[in-house]
């Protein structure tokens, strides 16, 4: 997928207030930051922004974090949080996954989404895909003992690799969809852009929880 870029969007992250600049000086310190004990979950390459809003939005007793590496796409979740300027519980960070640990301690977060991620179709670059083994020992680390990992997909060759890494990882496969929108586990549904997308040209939406016994 090519990114158009967007003139000027990473000196608007740089001075937003709404985007965490020294992130990795708050690990272990997230609910001070947030000023409560609230469940902290996050989503790591949230796009632009419209999953985590409404989540945000409908769960004010819930801290979000959105993660994403693209300067020209963060720039448009902050056109949508500008929208919501009394909203408190939602900050963005821009970075790659792979530098997760330096940013959460041990036991920080409650939750993880992975939605549309990179399918990063070719087998050498398999590693970089945020379900294989090598990102769900992040997770492992920085989850608190209960969590989860929510996945979303188009992709089946996607969803059906990280069938095989979950449990290859040891984590446990709670549930799983093939047809999300016609699905028990629908209920509550929060779409993504390209979910929306997707969706209204007929494609399933493949959906995963994970987690680890402990």
């Amino acid at each position: 997928m090519r990114l158009r870029n967007v003139k000027g969007s990473r000196e608007i992250i740089a001075t937003n207030d709404y985007v965490i600049h020294e992130e990795d000086e708050i690990k272990g310190h997230w609910h001070e930051f947030f000023g409560n004990d609230n469940p902290i979950h996050i989503e790591i390459g949230m796009g632009k922004g419209q999953f985590i809003m409404e989540l945000a939005e409908r769960n004010p007793n819930v801290n979000y974090i959105g993660i994403e590496k693209y300067s020209s796409v963060l720039v448009r979740a902050i056109e949508k949080r500008e929208q919501k300027k009394d909203m408190d519980n939602l900050y963005f960070i821009r970075m790659d996954a792979e530098y997760i640990e330096n940013v959460f301690d041990t036991h920080e977060v409650d939750r993880i989404y992975l939605n549309f991620s990179d399918p990063w179709p070719k087998d050498r670059h398999a590693k970089r895909r945020l379900t294989s083994t090598h990102f769900l020992a992040f997770y492992d680390k920085i989850l608190v003992p209960s969590g989860r990992v929510i996945f979303k997909t188009d992709n089946i060759d996607l969803f059906n690799f990280s069938l095989e890494q979950i449990p290859e990882a040891g984590w446990i496969i709670e549930n799983y969809t093939n047809d999300l929108h016609h699905s028990e586990y629908n209920e509550g549904n929060i779409m993504t852009e390209y979910e929306a997308k997707f969706s209204a040209m007929g494609t399933p939406i493949n959906r995963l929880v994970a987690y680890r016994e402990k």
